[in-house]
């Protein structure tokens, strides 16, 4: 009993860090106009700016499993996650484009090491419990985004400085971060095991799971960025209810990301990805198709709704599938950021050759690879089902 008590501790502590990455997130996400103004970059630089972020995380992740190999998982994560929300002041002090590259590069670096740490003690948490978890720890970051993100609207609207917030918002963070960390699990190496290579390609399982993350990351970038231009641009909506769609479409992804747990271990990850590349696939024509606002946030809700176990369930599997989850995580990972990042820009250029329609049929097309490819998410299944006693909970380190 009193390890699977550890385990449930170390699951709403590791919930906790989640939280506090996720509002890291959306506290900067708000403040980029102002990053934007402070540097003096037009729309095209600051693009280029923003890309660096994804690219100091894929250069990165792989260091996850090494410094988690070396120090522990508990010291690792508590340095990674304090790295990553003190991070937050960097943007706000760059004043012009190669220290905004520099300053982004970093924060994405920070950013994805600890994404990578705080999975894989999520995965390792899922493993000792022998039920799904990881969606309601990715709800957990959708929740910290939407907390940070009303945080630094508030911030917007009342003229503050950006590095007067970001350094309060940091400080918090912070030590949130930190003593959410205590709880989490401490698995040491044991003496005769290999620290994972510094960089290394990611395994095959991975690529593969990692192709079924691009679809839903693609889909979910596409949505946040583009949503609300296809109901201004497309529908003739107005400001605020282009804006009330993005908004929908992030609370359809938080609560179902935080519901997804109960219908996982209900149905399996396999049986849920499939039915949501359905409703993913429903809502991509409903926006393809949609002649009046409604029936577009409609089609943006339900899209939300398909894909939002998707990832948590590609990072499971991905720990799951192999002795080293650090290693098959920051290869999932790194496949993911870079959807992320491509996402918006091929999609404004699809739109720009063509149309949004044209544009929004491409991402209904890539939703279709969820059903047709779920079946690589099985190793998450059977690290689920996998019964766990107390004694085999209690051996620190990867299991068979």
């Amino acid at each position: 009993m009193g390890d699977m008590s550890e385990a449930r501790r170390a699951r709403y502590a590791v919930a906790a860090v989640f939280a506090v990455h996720g509002a890291v997130t959306g506290s900067f996400a708000t403040r980029v106009p102002w990053v934007q103004d402070h540097a003096s970059l037009g729309a095209g630089r600051l693009g280029f700016a923003l890309a660096f972020t994804a690219l100091g995380a894929s250069c990165a992740m792989p260091l996850a499993g090494r410094i988690s190999h070396r120090f522990g998982s508990r010291d690792a994560l508590r340095g990674l996650i304090a790295l990553w929300t003190l991070s937050l002041v960097l943007p706000a002090l760059a004043p012009n484009l190669p220290t905004l590259c520099l300053a982004m590069f970093t924060y994405g670096a920070c950013a994805g090491m600890a994404d990578v740490a705080m999975n894989a003690l999520g995965v390792e948490v899922e493993r000792r419990l022998g039920r799904s978890v990881m969606s309601g720890l990715h709800g957990m970051w959708s929740t910290g985004a939407l907390v940070g993100s009303a945080a630094g609207t508030l911030a917007a609207h009342l003229g503050a400085d950006a590095r007067t917030h970001f350094l309060l918002a940091s400080a918090v963070l912070t030590a949130f971060g930190l003593l959410a960390c205590t709880w989490v699990l401490d698995i040491q190496p044991t003496e005769d095991e290999e620290p994972p290579p510094r960089f290394a390609l990611p395994p095959r399982s991975a690529l593969l799971i990692g192709m079924v993350g691009f679809c839903a990351v693609f889909a979910e970038g596409a949505s946040l960025d583009w949503s609300a231009v296809f109901l201004r641009d497309r529908l003739d909506s107005s400001a605020g209810l282009a804006a009330a769609s993005t908004t929908g479409f992030m609370l359809t992804m938080a609560v179902a990301r935080i519901a997804g747990d109960a219908v996982v271990n209900r149905f399996g990850a396999v049986r849920t990805v499939r039915a949501g590349g359905v409703l993913a696939v429903a809502g991509g024509l409903l926006v393809v198709a949609a002649g009046q606002p409604a029936v577009a946030m409609g089609g943006f809700a339900l899209m939300g709704l398909g894909i939002a176990v998707v990832v948590p369930l590609c990072f499971a599997a991905a720990g799951h599938a192999g002795p080293n989850p650090s290693q098959a995580i920051a290869g999932v990972a790194t496949i993911t950021y870079t959807s992320g990042l491509i996402a918006p820009s091929l999609i404004g250029g699809v739109a720009q050759a063509t149309s949004l329609v044209v544009s929004f049929g491409v991402v209904t097309a890539l939703a279709c690879g969820l059903t047709a490819c779920a079946g690589v998410l099985r190793s998450a299944e059977r690290g689920v089902d996998r019964e766990v006693s107390p004694q085999a909970a209690a051996v620190p380190g990867p299991r068979p």
